[in-house]
């Protein structure tokens, strides 16, 4: 069954013996996960969690349905995460939904699943699923995204900065909340004690810990920047920012710009493209992206689109091989378009 937002917080929050399957699926894995933390916390700090992959429970179906319904060693609570999943898991699903009993609640991680797939229509045509899909936020909804999250740490920003954050992390929650964290404790701020945080704090705490940023690999990737986008990976890696939310920045940008493309085949120049974008770019961007415009053609687009596509399918197959894969992708799109005038 389709789920709202708050219908699927509020199930979470208090899971239901009706309900045995939460399928959190869609692009942005990062609220996903977040999500999926609203039932570890719901089940307690002592509850038992259970922990399975895609694969695993391909090979063995009906270990679904016997986690489920197995009592935890020492008598507590018990939950179970699959992350992550795809129609791999189908059958182990239909055990699980079909099994006479299961106390145990269940929450799936799916990623981006295809109208197509399989897991999906199960779960939308089961009462006892409850599906929900989390999209990153682009635009105006990632500038409120940040702007709630500062808030609920106790920073006070102007919109601009918090445009500036949201673009900073590509719109990732998980990213969002780290920044927010540290700027939380560089300013002293809590939810009690709020502070005021302006782009100079910003700034001189991204110059103190010389951190990546995910706008600035971008940037050096699709404007042909090798080296700066080397440097930058290998400053991300140390954060542990790596893998899917490297590859979903680079998406959306390329996303931005097939759409920007298709404005300018239209007959649009690209100063005019560029002038029409209003807020849906920080202004600090707009140049940057104006030249990636005239270096990237549609079809060339298209290409890097789907390699990353590909790359992201091999990183969760891959595990640490997938993420090297990854680097090497990133990095010979980078060279491409050093090559494109």
């Amino acid at each position: 069954m389709k789920a709202q937002r708050g219908q699927i917080e509020r199930a979470l929050d208090a899971p239901q013996a009706d309900c045995r399957l939460f399928l959190l699926h869609g692009p942005d894995e990062s609220s996903s996960r977040d999500l999926a933390q609203r039932l570890a916390r719901a089940m307690g700090a002592d509850a038992e969690r259970i922990d399975l992959g895609g694969a695993a429970l391909k090979a063995d179906s009906a270990r679904l349905a016997d986690e489920a319904a197995s009592i935890s060693l020492f008598g507590g609570a018990r939950h179970i995460r699959i992350d992550p999943a795809g129609d791999e898991i189908l059958e182990a699903v239909e055990a699980l939904l079909e099994a006479p009993s299961a106390g145990n609640p269940v929450v799936a991680i799916a990623g981006a699943l295809r109208k197509e797939s399989k897991l999906l229509k199960l779960a939308l045509a089961s009462p006892m699923v409850l599906a929900f899909a989390s999209y990153v936020p682009e635009g105006g909804d990632a500038d409120r995204l940040a702007m709630t999250m500062a808030r609920e740490h106790g920073l006070r920003m102007t919109t601009d900065l918090a445009r500036r954050l949201a673009a900073a992390t590509a719109g990732d929650r998980a990213l969002l909340a780290r920044e927010m964290d540290k700027l939380a404790l560089y300013a002293d701020a809590s939810p009690e004690q709020p502070r005021e945080i302006d782009h100079a704090a910003l700034d001189a705490l991204g110059a103190a810990t010389d951190e990546g940023d995910l706008a600035r690999l971008v940037d050096a990737v699709l404007s042909g920047r090798a080296e700066a986008a080397d440097a930058e990976l290998a400053s991300l890696a140390g954060e542990g920012v790596e893998g899917v939310p490297v590859i979903r920045a680079l998406l959306r940008r390329l996303l931005l710009l097939a759409q920007l493309r298709a404005e300018t085949a239209r007959g649009e120049s690209i100063d005019a493209v560029m002038a029409s974008s209003g807020k849906s770019l920080f202004w600090k961007e707009k140049p940057e992206v104006a030249k990636q415009l005239a270096r990237w053609s549609p079809d060339k687009i298209e290409t890097a689109i789907a390699r990353l596509g590909e790359a992201e399918r091999l990183l969760k197959s891959s595990g640490a091989l997938g993420a090297i894969a990854v680097e090497e992708e990133l990095l010979a799109i980078g060279r491409a378009a050093a090559r494109m005038r």
